[in-house]
């Protein structure tokens, strides 16, 4: 089965680029919030990150039940839940007055990030089969540029107004406005493709749902090293090397800028050439983790942390294009519900694991531990081959038609 190349509206074609700025516009204020919500609840280190821990309590099973809900309304139903993410950041901001009630905020932001994560990607997956086009790793890159956008305008307007409920209210107003205008972009969108979804699988073949959650386990590894650069970056300048805050800081800074320009450039490729993107792109992370836990000074940490950036960061957008591509409109959702559920216990784990080699070896030789997570992931890409042994659908090739455009 070839990718569908008909033309959307221009309204639909940018629907996604909207959906995932609003989604990296929330998660940059609250990146950069932390320290105010913290304070806000009057609670002390060790309780907030037990606080904190629920975001991904909450965002789980909202994950494995969106996917559903997208399938039965629509891609409508995405902008509906990106502006409900804005608005439980001020919920969460206005209510945190206690530890109860920062954990029960807490939650339900996770329930609504993780519900709103698996809608965008179906979104954007759905646009990419539908134009030939990188949609997907062409998103991610809006999501990354929209943090570090939205971290830095964040960190002035609280430094200004001073106020949590301020920061996150003028957040809810552009995650709110952005999801009206998805809802509006995707309202006229067709409900479904020219496949029939759900067909029954040919005798002997492999369950289409296994496929789906091998790529969800590999995604798990590139989230895992993903998410330990964005999380201890900064905690390596300042540990390693004394850096001040203001140097420290410029760490995350980076891998995120990097990120997105990555993505950016990489788009093209990663949809024509997605085996060959996961092996390189493994390659270069190994090799950035490796300079980094051996770097003598912070120049080289840095250049380290930045070639990470590079290879980590197309990682989880080429193996969500490549495994969503062959999937009818009628089952997308599911299917995004698969993959990013199964990768999302990576993303959790990641930090949590790197804090423990941490603890045991020192935080500059526990990024180690994360490059040999990506020198192990090219092994796994042989398990990729289970999608062209499933029935449901038609597999994906890594050499696409002539069809596609770049």
């Amino acid at each position: 089965m070839s990718i569908v190349t008909v033309r959307p509206s221009l309204a639909l074609r940018v629907a996604p680029f909207l959906a995932f700025a609003g989604f990296g516009v929330f998660w940059g204020v609250w990146g950069a919030t932390l320290p105010l919500l913290r304070a806000r609840a009057g609670v002390g280190d060790a309780e907030f990150g037990l606080a904190l821990l629920l975001v991904g309590a909450g965002a789980l099973p909202a994950m494995l039940l969106t996917g559903r809900l997208v399938d039965a309304l629509g891609l409508r139903v995405t902008g509906v839940l990106l502006a409900l993410l804005g608005l439980m950041g001020v919920v969460l901001s206005a209510a945190s007055v206690s530890y109860v009630a920062l954990c029960a905020g807490v939650l339900c932001v996770g329930a609504s990030s993780g519900a709103a994560d698996v809608a965008i990607n179906t979104l954007a997956a759905t646009v990419e089969r539908r134009t030939g086009r990188p949609v997907v790793a062409r998103s991610h890159a809006a999501f990354s540029a929209s943090v570090a956008v939205a971290s830095l305008s964040a960190g002035a307007l609280s430094a200004t107004a001073g106020r949590l409920l301020v920061t996150f209210a003028v957040a809810a107003v552009v995650v709110v406005a952005l999801g009206l205008g998805v809802v509006a972009a995707t309202r006229s969108a067709p409900a479904r493709d020219a496949d029939a979804p759900g067909s029954p699988e040919p005798a002997g073949r492999t369950p289409w749902w296994t496929g789906l959650l091998v790529v969800g386990a590999i995604g798990a590894l590139a989230f895992a090293a993903e998410n330990a650069y964005q999380t201890w970056a900064a905690v390596l300048l300042t540990d390693a090397f004394t850096a001040s805050p203001a140097l420290a800081a410029v760490a995350p800074a980076a891998f995120a800028t990097t990120a997105a320009l990555t993505r950016l450039a990489t788009a093209a490729i990663t949809l024509r050439r997605a085996i060959a993107t996961l092996v390189v792109a493994s390659t270069i992370a190994t090799a950035g983790g490796l300079l980094t836990a051996f770097a003598a000074t912070p120049p080289l940490a840095l250049v380290g942390i930045t070639a990470a950036a590079v290879g980590t960061s197309v990682l989880f957008p080429t193996l969500l294009s490549y495994g969503l591509r062959p999937v009818a409109d009628g089952s997308r959702g599911r299917a995004t519900s698969a993959i990013s559920t199964v990768a999302y216990l990576g993303y959790l784990a990641g930090p949590a694991c790197f804090g423990l080699l941490a603890d045991a070896t020192g935080v500059q030789k526990a990024f180690l531990g994360v490059a040999a997570l990506t020198a192990v992931l090219p092994a796994t890409i042989p398990a990729l081959s289970v999608l062209r042994r499933a029935g449901a659908v038609s597999p994906p090739r890594d050499e696409e038609p002539s069809s596609i455009r770049t």
